[in-house]
């Protein structure tokens, strides 16, 4: 028995396929907190990588000081955008609301119910209506949870960061256990390889973000549209977000346009959103994704279709450095294996 553990501790290969296969059963059994796992994992990078690069110019620049001011900004942000600018769009969904009264009321509107009740029966009435309220309840529900896993992975990338030495020591004391050594070497295998895969598709999806933010500021320039530079900061925010970035910032231009000049800036809202949405679908998420990660636009393309009807949202952002990862366990192709691969073309 003995001697049957000591050769599985030898078998690499082995030892790492069940390592690798316990890590996947414990993240199915804490699903349920995966959205604060992955957003802590993104906000603790993130900072990470500004720290990393600010003291590469500023050699001297203290950790502390810089994650303290960081985060500071951050909630100061935060702070501005719920302060004025979220009662400017309530005061446009007001404004929606009576205005959409006001033609229900006219002569057109009361023409218009008549027609509706003509086609439509009482019964399908109430039934819409009930699905209706459901909907609104859930998404209320929705938005209050997603806001509160927000709030703790926000807090919980802070007191990683805010101790990165400390947590940079303690962590290795796992690697000199006596005897669960190998396991925790293994982890770190496994995570250093997906942090590197995870920290490349950010960089990605950060240049789509850009390139979202450009093209929708200048449409909203040719159309007039006021507080350019708010509207600017939040596309950019919400395009973080990969594809359904873009789809959720319909809501808020679509108030603004329509508070500027009506139903008429409304469709070219939407017609500008379908059109970016598009862009970033078939031609960004796909060019970008693919030269990051130096995967052909095909296979990339195909990991984000399958990822997305796998998990949904998040699979658009796990989806290909999960399959970057699996291409490096498994001795297909090696992180940053470019040099490599022109070799063995030529």
């Amino acid at each position: 028995m003995i001697n049957a553990w000591h050769r599985f501790i030898d078998n690499v290969p082995l030892r790492r396929f069940v390592v690798l296969a316990f890590l996947i059963g414990l993240l199915y059994l804490m699903r349920a907190m995966l959205s604060t796992i992955l957003l802590t994992f993104i906000f603790t990078y993130i900072v990470v990588k500004w720290i990393r690069l600010l003291q590469h110019w500023i050699p001297k620049l203290p950790t502390l000081l810089i994650v303290l001011v960081t985060y500071a900004v951050l909630i100061a942000a935060v702070y501005f955008a719920v302060t004025k600018y979220l009662p400017l769009l309530i005061n446009e969904i007001i404004k929606m609301v009576n205005s959409v009264l006001k033609f229900y009321q006219s002569q057109d509107g009361s023409w218009l119910l008549k027609q509706i009740n003509h086609y439509i029966s009482q019964s399908t009435i109430t039934t819409q209506l009930k699905h209706g309220i459901n909907l609104a309840f859930s998404t209320l529900t929705s938005v209050t949870q997603m806001a509160i896993t927000f709030l703790m992975s926000f807090i919980l990338s802070f007191f990683y960061v805010i101790e990165l030495k400390q947590m940079y020591s303690f962590s290795k004391l796992f690697l000199t256990s006596d005897m669960f050594s190998w396991l925790f070497e293994d982890i770190y295998f496994f995570g250093n390889k997906f942090v590197n895969t995870f920290g490349v598709v950010l960089e990605a999806q950060f240049f789509i973000a850009l390139c979202n933010t450009a093209l929708t500021t200048i449409c909203l320039l040719f159309m007039h549209m006021p507080q350019i530079l708010a509207l600017a900061l939040m596309v950019f925010i919400l395009s973080l977000v990969p594809v359904a970035g873009v789809i959720i910032s319909l809501i808020p231009l679509s108030m603004v346009g329509y508070s500027v000049g009506g139903i008429r800036d409304v469709i070219y809202i939407i017609i500008m959103v379908i059109a970016i949405h598009a862009l970033e679908s078939y031609v960004l998420n796909p060019k970008f994704m693919s030269s990051r990660t130096e995967l052909p636009i095909f296979y990339t393309f195909v990991v984000l279709l399958v990822s997305e009807k796998l998990f949904g949202t998040w699979g658009l952002i796990v989806g290909v450095p999960i399959f970057t990862f699996l291409l490096d366990i498994m001795g297909v192709k090696s992180i940053g294996s470019k040099k490599a691969v022109k070799k063995q073309s030529e």
